[in-house]
Formats: C-alpha cells, sequence, structure tokens
C-alpha cells in the first residue's frame, strides 16, 4: 500500500525494516535524544523489532506503562513528565509512541504539553491505533468515566503503518479495530459495509485493501474539518453512546473495550436513526445483524440507562445544553449534529436490554 499525507504529517505503510524509518531518523535526529514510550503488551511484543533492527533505537530511553485504558489517566501523564525531566529531555528531542490506541492518545498528549511540544511520531500496533488514534491528531486521556475528556489537537510528525505487527494481537483487538472500520463503512461507503457485512472477523480474513479503505475514508474527512467544526463529526456516529457505555464501566469490575462499546454505540444510534425516520426498518436490521454477527453484545438493565444519559450530557459535542449526535441517513451515509429528545434516547438503549423495540 502507498504512503500518504495526512494534513501535515506523513503516513508511511510498509514493511518497518523497509519504510526508512532509520535513515530519517539519522538525518533528521542525529545526536539528538529519543524516548520510546510502550505499554507492557507492545514492551514484551513490539519493541524489540525497533531498538534491534531500526538504526539509531538502540540507545533510545524506554518508558513502559501498565496497559489498560485504566491506566489513561493525568496521575500517568505526570510521571512520564517527571520521566522526561529526569532524562533532560529537551522539546527538540523525539517521542516515540509505539502501542495501540491508548499509547497514541497518550504519548501525543505527553508530547505536545511537554515544554510547549516535542517532536512526535507514532507507530501503531494495533488494528484499532491503525485504522483510528494514528490519523487525525486527537490526543487526550479519561478523566474518570469520562472518555478522552482532557484533550489537545496535535498531529504527529510522521505515522509508520506495519500490518506484520497484527499478527501479535488477540482476537479482542482485533475487533476493536473492525468496529472502527465497520463505522467507517456506515457514514461513507456503502460497498465497504456490503464487503463487511458477509465476514467473519480473524486478522487472517481482512484484506490489506479493506485497512487502506479505511485509513482512507478517516484522511479524507478529517482533511476536509481538522479541527472537528463540522464534517469530521460524522466520525463520531456510535461515540457519543458508545463512549458513555465504556466510561460507566471503566471502573468497575467488567471495563469493556472501546471497540465493544463503540459497537453497542452503533446500535443504539442506528435504533435513534431508525426511530427518527432517517433510515428504514430494514436498513437497521442490517446494521443489527452485522454488529450481532461479531460482536459478544452484553445485556443491560434499563436500571443502568440513567446513568448512560447522564454521561452523554458530558459529551464533548454537546451544544446549547443538548446531546447532539450524528445518525446514519442511509447505508454509507450519515448527518451530524442531530438533536435527539431523551424520551427517543431512552426507548433506543432498550436494543441493549435485548428488548426488539
Amino acid at each position: 500500500m502507498p504512503s500518504f499525507f495526512n494534513l501535515q504529517t506523513e503516513v508511511n505503510i510498509s514493511q518497518l525494516t523497509e519504510s526508512g524509518l532509520g535513515l530519517w531518523l539519522t538525518n533528521e535526529y542525529a545526536g539528538r535524544k529519543k524516548v520510546i514510550f510502550v505499554d507492557s503488551n507492545t514492551m514484551e511484543y513490539c519493541l524489540p523489532v525497533l531498538i534491534n533492527f531500526i538504526d539509531g533505537l538502540s540507545e533510545a530511553e524506554i518508558i513502559e506503562i501498565p496497559a489498560g485504558e485504566e491506566n489513561k489517566t493525568l496521575d500517568i501523564c505526570f510521571s512520564v513528565w517527571e520521566s522526561l525531566t529526569d532524562y533532560e529531555f529537551s522539546r527538540n528531542d523525539l517521542f516515540i509512541c509505539l502501542g495501540g490506541g491508548m499509547i497514541c492518545d497518550m504519548g501525543g498528549f505527553i508530547a505536545s504539553l511537554y515544554k510547549r511540544g516535542m517532536d512526535c511520531i507514532y507507530i501503531p500496533t494495533s488494528l484499532l491505533a491503525i485504522v483510528d488514534a494514528s490519523i487525525g491528531g486527537k490526543t487526550g486521556v479519561d478523566m474518570g468515566p469520562h472518555k478522552n475528556h482532557l484533550g489537545i489537537f496535535s498531529f504527529p510528525r510522521k505515522v509508520y503503518i506495519d500490518l506484520d505487527f497484527l499478527s501479535t494481537l488477540p482476537q479482542r483487538e482485533v475487533m476493536n479495530g473492525w468496529a472502527e472500520m465497520l463505522k467507517h463503512s456506515l457514514i461513507a461507503d456503502e460497498s465497504h459495509f456490503r464487503d463487511m457485512e458477509n465476514c467473519i472477523v480473524e486478522i487472517s480474513t481482512i484484506p490489506p485493501e479493506w485497512i487502506e479503505k479505511s485509513l482512507r475514508i478517516k484522511n479524507e474527512i478529517v482533511e476536509s474539518d481538522p479541527k472537528e467544526s463540522g464534517r469530521r463529526k460524522l466520525l463520531n456516529f456510535g461515540h457519543t453512546a458508545g463512549h458513555a457505555i465504556e466510561g460507566a464501566l471503566l471502573q468497575t469490575s467488567e471495563p469493556m473495550d472501546h471497540g465493544l462499546a463503540v459497537a453497542h454505540g452503533m446500535l443504539v444510534e442506528a435504533k435513534i436513526s431508525a426511530l427518527m425516520n432517517y433510515i428504514s426498518p430494514d436498513e437497521f436490521e442490517q446494521v443489527r445483524r452485522c454488529i450481532s454477527k461479531n460482536f459478544e453484545l452484553r445485556k443491560f438493565d434499563e436500571a443502568d440507562f440513567s446513568t448512560f444519559v447522564q454521561l452523554m450530557r458530558q459529551d464533548k459535542k454537546r451544544k446549547d445544553e443538548k446531546v447532539r449526535f450524528t445518525l446514519l441517513t442511509g447505508i454509507g451515509q450519515a448527518e451530524w449534529d442531530v438533536v435527539v429528545e431523551e424520551s427517543v434516547l431512552n426507548e433506543a438503549l432498550k436494543v441493549l436490554s435485548g428488548v426488539k423495540n
């Protein structure tokens, strides 16, 4: 797959050892310090590729944090900033994010604030990070149950995507990325959805060209609206409800992965779309069948719905005290900034209890 540019960021898609990363580091960062930011998973499975095969990284400092969304906090950020200070890093040195969506979101946030911003590159290692977190310049951390409540738009200098890293993923991580790919198809490309709805998902069954298609859908939308003043809000489909569900469960004994939460969120928001006559009942059933076939959906009691609604009221897209949704207007089409009455939202949430309303 060819490389392309995302605003000021070059996105390189190739095997890491053939990407030119080593030569670029030599040319751009000779004599400068480098730090590689990893979690406990990428420390074990991905870091050896960098330090053993990429020139200029054998002497890099390594900062490791525990894996898991529950560690995407300001407290962890402060510990990383303290380490950068102890290592005497400057804003002209390089911060390398090697990992999944959490590492890219959080690492970009850390780099963007350290000494008012130090250079940063992403090497995404999960399907979710490749098709979502690495593209678009959104960085952030959670605040309690509020997903990405603190953040800033900050683009890395480069993104290096090596699909070989996907072979290290467990199935649940594959599904996290698949949910975002499904979202891209539902908001922008019906033919992409038709391909995906007939696929039983395993990493070996996802053609690289499907991953590239999702990358390009997100890239084109971001380039048309970098700071989310309009069209970029299409990418929020499934996330208003999904983030509320994920946030509500984040500090419980049964947290939910981001992609699975987004799958639940897409089901809710597709139901809202049907209740408001934006899509037909048949189109909703197509979405429901695709999600139900590929994701092990959790059933919730209606008593949980008030918590979800309360968290949605804190959504970043709220305006004029009203929660705004991105809703489907067809398979492969969507509309943003739709105000939804709470009665409709509560009716739609019943799909999470297994009620076919």
